[in-house]
């Protein structure tokens, strides 16, 4: 009997101390310094950010702080968002890739004015995407805190030029979110020029022209006026397709992908891509001043869908074409080394093969090891998540508003950044 008590008493004894040392390892977020609770905060995930001012009034005063803002940018970077764009432009949808669902955001005031309605999503970089409105000038705005720049107009002169490619790239001081360059590439081929705004003067840059450059047994020459320069490759050629349409070379774009175009940075160099109106991939080096046309992937006369991204620091390219009474969707990249495509991805077939024979446009976006393919057609619309590390292919659920089915028609990637500001 004195066994069992003594064996209850230790139970007991061992049972308190273990509530002791549980109670003795807790602690309350109230007991933490502005500092550490700051650090602590900035690591949630961005969604709950919105939440942070209805918890208590000092996470209030910290959500509002600009102490918790610097905390903030310390976190080298964020799950991508994906801003969609849909027949519907003054609405700002996301695809939220850490939580996988939609998430509907206010809408900029600045593009809710009459001289910014329907403004078209051209670019994004970092925190930021850039809007061109229907007068040709471009508004900068972070479309998670609402906050809005209108950049200064280009000359008049310019405006009535083709513009070929419109991107943005962030500052590469990690700890500045703030700051954003944005490089449009104008003219007509070969004679291409382009001008960069650059945020932290507040202004254009002086135009710069650019030379095409040829590689021939690895000796360049470069392109001037009394070359020789063959144009038609970049006009428009009709033939008939299998269906027994007639179709044109030159691309068709949406026009939010209008622009579609992509900077990556090589040993130092900025190098900005774009699809030509037929269709080649041009490559403009804005550190040495030239340009260059790679090699098509699929001769001039076939049906197709293609599209850039730049993943990882490289441009890839995304292409749809029908082969053999099927579609085939698959990601290629350039091999500097061998001059040569070499196919990195590939859609499953039966997933691709649901594509086929239904006029399939794609528009494409990438982050990461990630890319977005916006396919859609008269017929159908979805949108396909690519995770090219995994191999994996994923295909997003549906977006409804007010019981509707969005169709969306492309997207631009952009890190969710509260401390981004304008």
């Amino acid at each position: 009997m004195e066994q069992e008590n003594c064996s209850a008493f230790m139970m007991t004894r061992k049972r308190k101390s273990q509530e002791e040392n549980c109670i003795s390892s807790t602690f309350l977020m109230d007991e933490l310094n502005e500092d550490l609770l700051e650090g602590v905060l900035s690591r949630l995930p961005i969604s709950a950010f919105f939440r942070l001012s209805s918890v208590c009034k000092r996470w209030k005063s910290v959500a509002n702080s600009s102490s918790f803002k610097l905390a903030c940018s310390q976190i080298p970077s964020r799950d991508p968002w994906f801003f969609m764009v849909d027949s519907h432009l003054n609405r700002s949808i996301v695809f939220d890739s850490a939580e996988k669902n939609w998430k509907k955001l206010n809408h900029p005031p600045l593009l809710q004015r009459n001289s910014n309605c329907n403004s078209m999503p051209v670019s994004a970089s970092g925190g930021f995407i850039c809007f061109r409105n229907s007068y040709g000038n471009f508004v900068v705005c972070n479309p998670v805190t609402g906050s809005c720049n209108e950049q200064p107009p280009l000359d008049p002169a310019l405006q009535s030029l083709t513009f070929h490619a419109i991107v943005m790239s962030s500052c590469p001081n990690k700890h500045d979110q703030s700051s954003y360059r944005l490089v449009v590439v104008f003219g007509e081929l070969p004679k291409l020029s382009f001008r960069v705004y650059n945020s932290s003067s507040g202004c254009w840059e002086e135009e710069i022209t650019l030379c095409k450059k040829f590689n021939d047994d690895d000796n360049s020459k470069e392109l001037d006026d009394s070359t020789d320069f063959d144009s038609n490759d970049d006009s428009a050629v009709y033939f008939l397709s299998k269906a027994g349409n007639v179709v044109a070379t030159n691309m068709q774009r949406s026009p939010s992908k209008q622009y579609s175009s992509v900077i990556t940075n090589k040993d130092g160099e900025e190098i900005v891509h774009f699809l030509s109106s037929s269709g080649s991939i041009v490559a403009c080096n804005l550190t040495s001043k030239c340009f260059i046309e790679y090699p098509r992937l699929l001769p001039v006369f076939y049906e197709y869908s293609i599209d850039l991204v730049e993943c990882g620091g490289r441009m890839l390219v995304v292409l749809l074409s029908e082969f053999f009474e099927s579609a085939s969707l698959r990601v290629w990249c350039y091999d500097e080394d061998v001059r040569s495509w070499q196919q990195i991805a590939a859609m499953p077939p039966a997933m691709s093969h649901e594509w086929y024979g239904k006029n399939v446009d794609i528009n494409c976006v990438g982050a990461g090891d990630q890319i977005l393919i916006c396919l859609s057609s008269a017929e159908i619309s979805s949108c396909v998540m690519c995770d090219l590390a995994a191999n994996e292919w994923v295909e997003l659920p549906k977006c409804y508003v007010d019981g509707e089915a969005i169709r969306f028609m492309s997207a631009f990637s952009f890190q969710p950044r509260i401390e981004a500001s304008l």
